[in-house]
């Protein structure tokens, strides 16, 4: 059974004419999702909600808010609450510890010691001509 008048015949990996991509388009225009698990996951927790506290009227993030429930339940003696924050700051600090130490310097060169000792020299007389001069000005008031 022909599809159009140039004899093309419809068939099994043979799609009709008219249902094939056009030149230059993608099967899927709109793309795959670039969203992952942890992006959606933060992109929820920031979202914001209004919270009524204390009679007044808030604005926070779902993150801020569940943090802050978790603490007034640890507050008010929930044993799994307290368990439960007490992982998170021992988790907060351990990621925080983890960073890297700073490098350690290179050693300097034999030039760049011998700049180094001629500035604290320089330095050195600097402040003790400061003193003098201020012991000098001293005596004479």
């Amino acid at each position: 059974m022909p599809d159009n008048e140039s004899g093309y015949k419809v068939g099994p990996g043979r799609p009709p004419l008219h249902t094939r991509f056009k030149r230059g388009q993608s099967g899927n225009p709109g793309g795959r999702s670039a969203k992952t698990l942890p992006a959606l996951l933060a992109a929820a927790l920031d979202e914001t909600v209004y919270v009524t506290a204390k009679g007044r009227r808030r604005k926070l993030t779902k993150r801020e808010a569940i943090i802050t429930q978790m603490v007034d339940k640890s507050a008010s003696a929930d044993l799994r609450a307290t368990k439960m924050l007490i992982d998170m700051m021992k988790d907060a600090e351990h990621k925080a510890g983890a960073a890297a130490p700073p490098p350690e310097p290179r050693p300097l060169a034999a030039a760049d010691e011998e700049v180094v000792q001629q500035l604290v020299a320089r330095l050195r007389r600097q402040i003790l001509q400061e003193i003098e001069e201020g012991k000098t000005a001293a005596l004479s008031e």
